[in-house]
Order: structure tokens, then C-alpha cells, then sequence
């Protein structure tokens, strides 16, 4: 028999609440009910009148603009963070305190450090955690890991990734809050880095040391009210300017504990990039190789192919992966971002309903928010940064 989990949603009515609370709802139309479905008890967000207007879409949810209403409630199971960075810290905490099962958006903590505090008092509590790493969750890297794991392309020696978009390439774009030091403390490393950390972590391994070179490109942007993803914004030249306090761009080269290298760089500030994504992956026997632009394709090397015709292979994801069938009865028909997050969520409810805990755990995201800090620190020092 399905069982429901109550779920309250804090920070519902920005980009990544919205997301969320639709995937609760489309659990049963996707998946079915046999695993687990929700109910969404509580939205809540700083923004009175979002918050009213969201309401009425989820008529059963209590509304507020307290998180610690929602936290303090019996009756919810799973906390749903997708506030600010700064608060992910206390906010996680609390609710973990309360017993709640918590699932953050990333970075998790603002430091290595707080991520360890959470990872131990869940492990401490028994609770289920589950940190915002959506992209691997494509159905695509299923069969890059297999394909790893099933020892095809032989020991890994080389990862190459980037992950760039251009949001802020023009020094002339406003200032939002991702820009803020305080409110995003980590800057692009805790919000694109950590996307392309979780790939590393999910398909190569730990992190043992890397030098990073980070940089704020542009030191000052005009004040707009509201500016943020997705909005335009005319300039009239007479705007107040805001000091951007935290990091645009960032280069990194590392160590994996297996011994294979890695090359890595990514930015907000990559004019024309409006959302660029790939990785390459070299082992002894072959490599894969992935590309955003072709969301649900894979490109497969091997060794074992005869002299004169080896070469790149196109892989499709299709519905023998049973997480796709779920979705599209036919290959390559494009499972996007919204799918990647429909099927984390799914997968958190599930994980709430059996005690199975699912990677990426707070666990996993203790060592991703080492690898940030490792960035930060590095690129102060100027020097390689061991991660223990």
C-alpha cells in the first residue's frame, strides 16, 4: 500500500520551489504510487504575495513566511530547502534537531565544515538526506556509471569538465543575490562548481588535492529591484552599483584518491554560454564523453574495436533504463532538467518511505563542499590544498 509523505517546501516560490513543489505532484502520474507519494503541507517563502498566489495552486498546504513554523509542525516528515545558500546551514540543522528527514538544495553548508556537522547528526538520528544534485540523476550517466563500474573503459587516468553559462557576461548585467557574498557566500563555486563536483564524485571518485585559480571579473553591476535568472532589466545609466563579493570564475586542476588527474573550469561570466556542460572521462581501456547540448546521448571509445575502426559511438538512453521508460516509451526524446529533478524527488519520497538512503547523501555532500572549500582556500593561498 502507497503511504504519503508530508513534505514542507521552504522557499516555494523561487525558480528551484516552483520545481519542486510541481514534482511532488506528478510523483503518481510518473512513477505510480507504489513507492511513496507526498503531500504538500506547507509553502513556505519570504514573499507574502508569491506565497498567496502559490497557495491557491496547493489549496491544502498552510502557508508562512516563517520556515520555523513548518519546522516546528509534528505532522511534516521531509524538510524541502530551497532557500538562500547562507540559511541551508541552520535551516537543515533545525529541522534534523526536530527529527525531520531533509532534502537541500545545493551547496549544502557554506563550509566543509557545517556540511560535516549536518552529514553527523542525521547519521546520529537515522534520517534519510538528500542533497540537490539533480544532473547525474539523467538517466544518460546510469549508463556512464555502468559502463565505468563494468570496467569498459579500463582504470580512469584523465577527467575534463566544464560547466559555463553567461548570465553575468555582460559587466553592464545588474547585480542579483547570487552575486552577494553574504547571502551566497561560496559564489559560482557552491552554485556551478558543486554541479560539476557531483559528476566527479558520483562517477570518478573522492578528491585528494587541487589548485584552483578564482576570480571576481566584474567588481561592481548596477542595482535593479527583483533582477534575477530569466529577468531583463533596461538600463537608465543613473543606478546605484553593488560591490559583487564573490566569485564569477573558477579554474581548477586536481587528484583524484584513485590517482587520475582532472581538469576543470567553470563561470557565470562566459559570454554566449547560455548553459554549457560536458565532461570527458579517459581510462586505459577507452573513455565516454558528454555533452549538455545532447542531453540524453553519451559518446562511447573502446580499445576493443579493430584497428581502422575505432572511433566515437553515439549511446541514446532509452526506455531499457527504467527510470526513462517511466517517462517516454521511445529513445533520445530528451529528458531535461525538470525530468532530472522529477526523478531526484521521486526518488527522496522513496527513500523517506523505505529508510533507503540514495546518493547524493548529506554524506556525499560533505565531500563535494570540501571540494568548494578546497577552491576557496587554494585560490587565497595560491598553492595545492590536500582534501582529507
Amino acid at each position: 500500500m502507497s503511504r504519503s509523505v508530508k513534505v514542507a517546501v521552504l522557499g516555494a516560490c523561487g525558480w528551484m520551489g516552483k520545481v519542486h513543489t510541481m514534482s511532488y505532484q506528478n510523483i503518481p502520474f510518473i512513477f505510480g504510487s507504489d513507492k511513496g507519494t507526498a503531500e504538500i503541507a506547507w509553502l513556505v517563502d519570504g514573499s507574502a504575495p508569491a506565497l498567496e498566489k502559490a497557495g491557491r495552486l496547493v489549496p491544502n498546504a498552510q502557508t508562512s513566511t516563517d520556515w520555523r513554523a513548518a519546522v516546528a509542525d509534528p505532522s511534516v516528515e521531509l524538510i524541502d530547502i530551497c532557500l538562500p545558500d547562507s540559511l541551508h546551514h541552520q535551516v537543515a540543522k533545525a529541522a534534523l534537531l526536530q527529527g525531520k528527514h531533509v532534502y537541500c538544495e545545493k551547496p549544502l553548508a557554506n563550509t566543509a565544515t557545517e556540511a560535516r556537522e549536518l552529514a553527523d547528526i542525521a547519521a546520529e538520528k537515522g534520517l534519510v538526506t538528500r542533497v540537490g544534485h539533480a544532473f547525474p540523476r539523467n538517466p544518460i550517466h546510469d549508463v556512464a556509471k555502468d559502463i565505468i563500474d563494468s570496467g569498459e573503459i579500463g582504470d580512469i587516468k584523465l577527467f575534463k569538465a566544464c560547466q559555463h553559462v553567461d548570465v553575468l557576461g555582460d559587466p553592464n548585467a545588474p547585480f542579483m543575490w547570487r552575486a552577494d557574498g553574504k547571502l551566497a557566500p561560496t559564489g559560482i563555486v557552491g552554485d556551478t562548481g558543486s554541479h560539476v563536483f557531483s559528476f566527479m564524485e558520483r562517477l570518478v571518485g573522492r578528491v585528494s588535492e587541487l589548485i584552483a585559480d578564482c576570480a571576481i571579473v566584474t567588481h561592481k553591476r548596477p542595482v535593479v529591484a527583483g533582477f534575477n535568472y530569466g529577468s531583463a532589466a533596461a538600463l537608465s545609466g543613473t543606478e546605484d552599483m553593488a560591490e559583487v563579493t564573490n566569485t564569477d570564475a573558477t579554474n581548477l586542476l586536481c587528484r583524484f584518491e584513485n590517482g587520475a588527474m582532472g581538469i576543470v573550469d567553470f563561470s557565470r561570466v562566459a559570454t554566449g554560454r547560455k548553459f554549457m556542460q560536458t565532461y570527458e572521462i579517459y581510462g586505459t581501456k577507452g573513455s565516454i564523453a558528454y555533452d549538455y547540448d545532447e542531453v540524453n546521448r553519451l559518446r562511447f571509445y573502446t580499445n576493443e574495436d579493430r584497428v581502422g575502426r575505432r572511433g566515437f559511438r553515439e549511446i541514446d538512453v532509452g526506455p531499457e533504463n527504467a527510470t526513462y521508460a517511466a517517462f517516454l516509451p521511445i529513445a533520445n526524446f530528451a529528458l531535461g532538467y525538470n525530468e532530472s529533478k522529477q526523478i531526484e524527488i521521486a526518488e527522496v519520497v522513496r527513500s523517506v518511505v523505505t529508510g533507503e538512503q540514495m546518493w547524493p547523501t548529506f554524506e556525499s555532500g560533505h565531500h563535494i563542499t570540501q571540494i568548494v572549500d578546497a577552491c576557496l582556500d587554494s585560490s587565497r593561498r595560491r598553492q595545492w590544498v590536500p582534501i582529507t
